[in-house]
């Protein structure tokens, strides 16, 4: 009598394992696919220009409020070799 009992409870549980091996498989097919507002190499384009901003908006800050100087001069070749030649110089 116990070892039928045994092949009852195996039965029933072989067949738990079946249905929920089924509801698993349901779950996956009914995945909704996700669509990305912003593709990918948008973003990377995105993360790209806003920091060359931050870096202008830095050198405009450094320059212009710490330094003392023109925030507009940044943008000039002459005040980039100045800064070179400060720091090169030893």
């Amino acid at each position: 009598m116990s070892v039928n009992n045994n092949n009852q409870e195996a039965a029933k549980s072989r067949e738990q394992l079946k249905k929920e091996r089924t509801t698993m498989a349901e779950k996956r097919r009914n995945r909704r696919i996700r669509v990305r507002m912003i593709p990918i190499w948008l973003r990377i384009i995105i993360v790209a220009v806003l920091i060359f901003i931050s870096c202008i908006a830095g050198a405009a800050f450094g320059y212009g409020v710490m330094g003392g100087g023109n925030a507009k001069d940044i943008f000039q070749k002459s005040t980039w070799t100045h800064i070179v030649d400060l720091v090169e110089r030893e």
